[in-house]
């Protein structure tokens, strides 16, 4: 399984509910795109003070490598990536994108 791991740090104008209709509209992918199982949102508890910044994100859970990619061709998951980096601070430069393969 791929966990697909993003972390954002967000415009300051960006707005709590503009945050959380974004988390939503990812959640919403998991009907439509096959092979992606879960996604899981917010904003960073901070046990430790180590985000650099990026004090939000989300896990997507895939079944494997190929429904990752299906996932980025995705037109619903490009209109909402596209909407994520114009919340990042310095576009692109506000995300950072971390991919595990795990059992």
């Amino acid at each position: 399984m791929i966990h697909h791991c993003v972390f954002i740090h967000f415009r300051p104008e960006i707005t709590a509910a503009t945050q959380q209709g974004l988390w939503d509209e990812l959640r919403a992918l998991v009907d439509e795109i096959p092979g992606l199982r879960e996604v899981r949102a917010g904003a960073n508890a901070r046990f430790e003070d180590l985000d650099h910044g990026f004090a939000d994100g989300f896990i997507a859970v895939f079944d494997d490598r190929a429904a990752l990619a299906a996932y980025q061709a995705h037109p619903a998951h490009q209109a909402t990536g596209a909407k994520l980096v114009q919340a990042a601070l310095g576009g692109v430069q506000g995300l950072m994108v971390f991919d595990l393969d795990l059992p």
